[in-house]
C-alpha cells in the first residue's frame, strides 16, 4: 500500500494538471471522497481541481511523508510534511484512509497540525 499513498502524494506534488489526473487515475476509486477541514469533494476530477487551487495559493511547495503506512484491514494512517518553495516545513498533519477491495483510495480524511 505504500505505492498507493506514494502516487497519491505524487499527485498533490504535481503542478502538470493531465499528469496529476494521470496519477489518481491510477489509485483512486470512481466516487472517492476527499475532506480536510478546507474541502469535502466527491470523485478524481474534483480532487485534481483542489490541488491545482493548493498550488496556485502554495506555489513551490510541496508533501512529503512523515512516517510509515500504517494499516489494519482496508484502513490505512500515515503522516505528512508540507514544505514550502525553500525546502522548510511549513505544516504537518495525518490522513486516514480507506481502501476499496480493489486497493483503490475509496476516502481521505484529512487532519491538519500534530496531534498532541
Amino acid at each position: 500500500m505504500e505505492d498507493v499513498i506514494a502516487t497519491y502524494l505524487q499527485a498533490w506534488n504535481e503542478t502538470d494538471r493531465a499528469r496529476r489526473r494521470e496519477l489518481l487515475a491510477g489509485v483512486w476509486a470512481e466516487h472517492g471522497t476527499y475532506q480536510d477541514p478546507t474541502a469535502s469533494l466527491t470523485g478524481a476530477e474534483e480532487l485534481v481541481q483542489h490541488i491545482g487551487r493548493f498550488h496556485e495559493q502554495r506555489p513551490g511547495s510541496r508533501f512529503e511523508l512523515g512516517s510509515r503506512v500504517d494499516r489494519y484491514a482496508d484502513n490505512l494512517r500515515f503522516r505528512w510534511r508540507l514544505l514550502d518553495s525553500e525546502g522548510v516545513q511549513a505544516s504537518e498533519g495525518t490522513d486516514f484512509v480507506r481502501l476499496t477491495a480493489e486497493g483503490r483510495i475509496a476516502s481521505v480524511t484529512g487532519f491538519f497540525g500534530p496531534l498532541d
